[in-house]
């Protein structure tokens, strides 16, 4: 990632004892980025509600229909094509929408590098099929912006119930710690993804201060 997890890390550890110990025993998290903006706006529509397997297929099936996966290259198939690869009709309305959008200059991809975060989810969630969770992961993983938690993401909060002991996230209690973390929220999620899916087991259990205080 652009921001630097030798920076990033030793921050969240002073933070917080909790994420300390889990930042120590998981180690730094390292996610290449995933491309263009566009690319990994088409790949995150492909899998939306479907497996990993069957949303690779298709991504592979379009990338051997069109070398270049660029707004004009996709907007010249037609619907029919694009749902001959695998891919419902409605995904098809929503990746040529967005192709579309490219081609006619209603939203200038590469210039979204220049915006702010909040600027650059407007833009984004105007399209069809784009909510505020797949804007926010395009900012992670194609922008690399630094300071991305999303309250959407149910990883997320899961990481954060395990680690601190909670049964729910409600969206108040996910902001109080989404400011403890910023401005490196990002290094903060990659590192809850890796608690959630069960590792850090060890800071996960470390016991609760006699003050009730995580």
């Amino acid at each position: 990632m652009s921001w630097a997890l030798e920076t990033a890390l030793p921050y969240l550890s002073a933070k917080d004892k909790r994420m300390a110990a889990a930042i120590a025993e998981i180690g730094p998290v390292l996610r290449a980025p995933m491309g263009g903006v566009f690319v990994t706006l088409v790949q995150s529509i492909l899998g939306q509600q479907v497996s990993i397997k069957a949303a690779d297929t298709v991504w592979q099936r379009l990338t051997a229909r069109v070398t270049d996966v660029a707004p004009a290259t996709v907007f010249a198939l037609p619907l029919e094509a694009l749902q001959s690869l695998g891919m419902s009709r409605r995904k098809a309305e929503y990746i040529r929408g967005a192709a579309e959008a490219g081609v006619t200059g209603a939203i200038d991809y590469e210039a979204l590098a220049e915006l702010p975060d909040e600027d650059c989810i407007a833009v984004l969630t105007k399209l069809r099929g784009v909510g505020r969770w797949t804007a926010e992961m395009l900012l992670l993983f194609s922008l690399q912006r630094q300071d991305v938690m999303s309250y959407g993401d149910y990883g997320l909060r899961a990481g954060l119930c395990r680690l601190y002991h909670h049964q729910d996230m409600p969206e108040e209690r996910f902001r109080r710690y989404q400011r403890r973390f910023s401005p490196y929220g990002s290094a903060a999620s990659l590192i809850l993804w890796e608690i959630a899916a069960g590792r850090a087991p060890e800071a996960c259990a470390l016991p609760l201060r006699r003050d009730g205080q995580r």
